[in-house]
């Protein structure tokens, strides 16, 4: 079918990623025409649902799970109607003590439910009060910089003077900002478990370890904290499918227009033109040549990608490689507990790690790092149909099916880029091992089976993610994540979606500020364009700046 469309527009947007969708929305209700160009024949990259086993009725949430990074500002402005659920359990931590099963239970509803449950791990009430003084840093950290993340960026010194309000907001920079965070986690906290349990939100996804002097997990960190000021993470009903779609109708109400299965691969470093002042896509739709012409081109994909296009070199930093191995399943029934003290749907419902003890993981980051799989794999799981059953057919539903993921940690790029395949099946019985000792039966003896007798199980690597979607070596923010201010000079003033080509800005996870579902991006792209137009055009489109000061 030949597909037309316009010669030209005012913004052309490069992925139909949530980001693009945000970006996209903006522009248009602000009046400029907008073309989105996809290269899958789906919406919403990362941020979608599919039926990964064809036999069984459900749609999971693939690449991303839960949402605690989109603002609620950009909600109300694009009127979407999400439904984000709390999960009753935060966390569901396992362990051996003195020959018993036991967990450590972290409510979101029951303080003192993850008090009691704290007391029996450690004897005493100490730690539970200590973690809740580590955690209230994080909190303050957000009051003072969440609302900037949709702003453009402060330099680091401002930023920093936000902070010199009193002792606690001064102890939150130094022990957030400026120091490595595993001197504040050991400051804080003196249990070996709970060190780990919050190390881990400064791992995910990313290859460090608690003295990086880099403080990429600090960084990692506070993406898992600041959300929304309480960093809480909510799970979307309907899946992140009901979160694209509810972002593609915006953007198309309001008259964005859109093409899947575009080819932009022919000849990247001549197909879009960066340099001149008018951006020309070249790209090919069911065979047929087509060129548009915009005024802004919006990039949602990574540098890396862009690289291609404008015919330069990439140039990486050590931290930006990832460090993931993720695990879709489809479970005929929630597995059984060796730790009886829980009922099985309050433990699955929230973050069920394993292997994420303090010293353990400090373990498994230098045997990672010397080239082989760890001894012990560390990884979390989490169940959506516990919180959001919508997402299986009511039939499934009726016999018990439900949907987990697992997310395995200290699983770096390196690990798996010479031997894909053979290591992904290595990692995967060792992560189902690392959950198999915290239960009765067999994880597989759970899982839905295909009609062929294959067990529904999906997993990826980072050169899966790469490979599926062009993430710089699987990295789920696509770099490393970045401060919530500007740490050079030339950032200070800006939205942080900038590049070197006069009107071409990134819109996606690569821009700082960028990184899981957040919209930021998005938003700061499409603001940097709306104050670009408003500034130049004032007096030759008078009804657009109505329309740009309602948007904004």
């Amino acid at each position: 079918m030949l597909v037309f469309v316009k010669s030209r527009y005012d913004v052309v947007i490069l992925g139909a990623g949530h980001n693009g969708l945000v970006a996209a929305s903006y522009l248009v209700r602000a009046g400029l025409s907008v073309l989105l160009l996809e290269k899958n024949d789906y919406i919403g990259g990362a941020t979608t649902s599919q039926k990964l086993f064809p036999d069984h009725d459900a749609r999971l949430s693939r690449y991303s799970y839960l949402v605690s990074l989109f603002p609620a500002k950009i909600i109300r402005d694009l009127g979407l109607r999400l439904e984000l659920r709390r999960r009753a359990t935060g966390s569901f931590t396992p362990y051996i003590k003195s020959g018993q099963h036991d967990a450590l239970l972290i409510s979101n509803v029951d303080e003192e439910l993850s008090r009691r449950s704290m007391v029996d791990l450690t004897g005493s009430e100490t730690e539970f009060e200590q973690m809740q003084k580590f955690y209230h840093l994080s909190r303050v950290f957000a009051e003072h910089a969440w609302d900037s993340m949709i702003e453009p960026l402060v330099s680091k010194e401002e930023m920093k003077r936000r902070f010199e309000t009193d002792d606690l907001s001064r102890e939150a920079w130094r022990s957030l900002a400026e120091e490595p965070l595993g001197r504040a986690l050991e400051r804080y906290l003196q249990n070996d478990l709970v060190r780990g349990l919050v190390l881990s939100d400064a791992k995910i996804g990313i290859f460090t370890h608690p003295h990086d002097p880099s403080l990429v997990q600090n960084r990692c960190f506070l993406y898992h904290l600041i959300g929304n000021k309480t960093g809480e993470w909510t799970v979307p009903v309907g899946g992140m499918g009901a979160v694209t779609r509810e972002l593609e109708e915006a953007a198309r109400s309001a008259g964005a227009e859109f093409l899947t299965n575009v080819d932009l691969s022919a000849s990247p470093a001549r197909t879009v033109d960066l340099g001149g002042k008018k951006k020309t896509i070249e790209f090919q739709i069911d065979g047929k040549k087509q060129t548009v012409e915009s005024d802004f081109l919006l990039v949602n994909f990574g540098r890396n990608v862009l690289a291609k296009y404008s015919g330069k070199g990439y140039h990486p930093e050590a931290v930006d490689e990832g460090s993931v191995f993720k695990m879709n399943m489809l479970l005929r029934r929630l597995p059984k507990l060796k730790a009886k003290k829980y009922p099985p749907e309050q433990a699955w419902c929230g973050t069920f790690h394993s292997d994420e003890g303090y010293e353990q993981m400090n373990a498994s980051y230098e045997q990672a790092g010397k080239g082989r799989l760890p001894d012990k794999t560390p990884c979390e799981v989490y169940c959506h149909t516990l919180t959001d059953n919508s997402i299986v057919s009511p039939d499934l539903r009726a016999k018990g099916f439900h949907t987990i993921t697992l997310f395995g940690l200290d699983a770096p790029y390196s690990l798996f880029s010479k031997e894909n395949e053979k290591m992904r099946k290595e990692a995967e019985k060792k992560f189902l091992e690392s959950m198999g000792q915290w239960l009765e039966e067999p994880l597989e003896d759970c899982l839905a089976v295909a009609r062929d007798g294959s067990l529904c199980i999906e997993s990826k690597t980072p050169v899966d993610i790469e490979n599926s979607l062009g993430m710089y070596h699987g990295n789920i923010f696509q770099d490393a994540p970045t401060w919530p201010f500007a740490t050079a000079k030339e950032q200070a003033g800006t939205w942080g979606v900038e590049t070197e080509w006069e009107n071409v800005f990134l819109c996606g996870s690569s821009a700082l500020r960028g990184g899981a579902v957040s919209g930021i991006p998005g938003h700061n792209a499409a603001m940097k364009v709306l104050g670009l137009i408003q500034k130049a055009s004032k007096a030759q489109r008078p009804t657009l700046d109505v329309e740009l000061s309602r948007s904004i």
